[in-house]
């Protein structure tokens, strides 16, 4: 026992960094871990005392932990066993497939990324980008929420931007949970994605076991009270148009719903670009009929780059303008009382619910300058500036009240400035004065009219207003 033992230095080495992982996970870790966990809680609780809806404790249970939950929730078990059955696989195969769907989907929200770096991060990039405004209903439409509900935002999905702009303009609100498509599903974004709270999904996933993973999840936090955010459109729109809702996720949130506990409320958000950074992939994938792109947050990434190099060389201007309208929110409950005969079961219920919620974002999507100009000059023609200019002014007063904004701007270097820009962009040409549709970019300019021709009533064309504090833009002033 007392006899001395010679070891090479590298293995003495090893043993003492066992040594000191093993004394660090059992004795030094757990306390570390809960001064920082505590520390981590009353920093929430001062978050929350700001926030219109407090953070869940749903988005603050361990990833592990609610991965965990939500394999070994009854409905998942069934689905197990139901998958393996059909498939001829042994039940811990198809647990392992089930193990996985949920590490794919469970996020592991960090109030600190949120709020510290993910807001700041959106707020700068939105306006350095854009020329951000709220819509005419604004916070107002959200104020008288039942507190206990759970909040769900539905937009129309413009641009990759869409998740960037609602995030910082939700952020004074609550912290948003986005359900985020494979696009986002690559390092290092998947982490920063999944730390912001945000829930991936497989579009095209054909596998029942991946649904039922999926619904239960969506399920648990609907039914949690976590503020959601979702595309029904299920995918940029490739033409501008506000297209029908896909009821996937709102079938499993409608379904979530108990009329014994909490309501469920969704709010229909509006959004709407001067300039939209993917226009061109988007037309083009139009054109060929199908939606695949060449890439999606990467060119993103390249404009940024590409406006990061126009500022250092002081060539720098804004896309325009950028506009989110919050509309009326729909509650559930009064969505089912006012239906009574609808049924969640054949989905009836879920139906008029997606219907309802695209209706009324549709009828308050932002009229900005570049999608009115383009349907002025695709649908008057050819004709001067100073024509054009007034017979827009004119369009504007037959507008309906949910389109239109009494900000007190100057109509005139607002619509100046967006027409230089579609000059400059090949959407539009000038040629002594004289305004034209460019012949090589229709699709383009077809693109920014469609996104508002819906709201645009045929007396317009004939109708001129020139009182243009009444027919002020979304916006609350112009860049310069």
């Amino acid at each position: 026992m007392s006899q001395t033992i010679e070891l090479p230095f590298w293995l003495f080495a090893l043993i003492l960094v066992f040594a000191a992982i093993t004394f660090a996970s059992h004795f030094l870790f757990p306390s570390v871990r809960w001064f920082f966990r505590r520390r981590l809680e009353r920093a929430v609780e001062q978050l929350n005392q700001r926030l219109e809806r407090p953070i869940q404790p749903f988005n603050l249970t361990r990833r592990h932990d609610m991965i965990q939950r939500l394999i070994f929730d009854p409905r998942v078990t069934q689905a197990i066993s139901d998958h393996a059955r059909a498939e001829g696989i042994p039940e811990n195969v198809a647990f392992e497939e089930a193990r996985r769907y949920a590490r794919e989907i469970v996020p592991s929200f960090s109030a600190f990324t949120y709020f510290s770096l993910a807001i700041r991060a959106a707020r700068l990039l939105s306006n350095t980008v854009y020329t951000v405004r709220f819509g005419h209903q604004g916070a107002s439409s959200l104020r008288g929420i039942d507190p206990d509900a759970t909040v769900i935002f539905v937009m129309n999905h413009r641009s990759n931007m869409d998740y960037v702009l609602v995030t910082y303009l939700a952020a004074e609100r609550s912290a948003l949970s986005y359900a985020v498509g494979e696009w986002a599903r690559v390092w290092p974004l998947s982490g920063l994605i999944r730390a912001m709270g945000a829930y991936f999904i497989r579009r095209r996933s054909r596998s029942g076991l991946y649904h039922k993973v999926l619904a239960t999840y969506v399920s648990l936090a609907t039914q949690a009270g976590v503020t959601q955010a979702v595309f029904p459109e299920g995918g940029l729109s490739l033409d501008g148009r506000v297209a029908p809702a896909k009821l996937g996720l709102l079938r499993y949130m409608v379904e979530a719903y108990d009329p014994k506990h909490r309501d469920v409320v969704f709010v229909p958000v509006s959004l709407n670009y001067d300039r939209v950074l993917e226009d061109n992939i988007l037309t083009s994938a139009a054109r060929r009929g199908q939606r695949r792109f060449r890439a999606r947050i990467g060119v993103i990434a390249l404009r940024l780059l590409r406006q990061l190099g126009l500022w250092l060389v002081g060539r720098y201007r804004r896309a325009g303008f950028a506009a989110v309208n919050f509309g009326q929110p729909l509650s559930l409950r009064a969505f089912v009382q006012d239906n009574p005969d609808a049924e969640i079961s054949n989905g009836e219920l879920v139906r008029g619910v997606g219907h309802e919620l695209m209706t009324r974002i549709a009828a308050n999507v932002p009229v900005l300058p570049v999608p009115l100009l383009a349907w002025a000059v695709l649908n008057t023609g050819d004709q001067s500036r100073a024509m054009l200019l007034g017979r827009v002014e004119g369009i504007l007063g037959a507008l309906p009240k949910t389109a239109r904004y009494a900000d007190n701007i100057e109509l005139g270097p607002a619509l100046e400035q967006a027409l230089t820009r579609m000059i400059a962009r090949g959407l539009l040409s000038e040629r002594e004065g004289w305004i034209a549709a460019r012949a090589d970019n229709l699709d383009g300019l077809r693109f920014y009219a469609t996104s508002i021709a819906h709201l645009i009533p045929a007396k317009a064309l004939t109708q001129q207003s020139t009182d243009v504090a009444d027919a002020a833009f979304s916006p609350s002033s112009v860049e310069t």
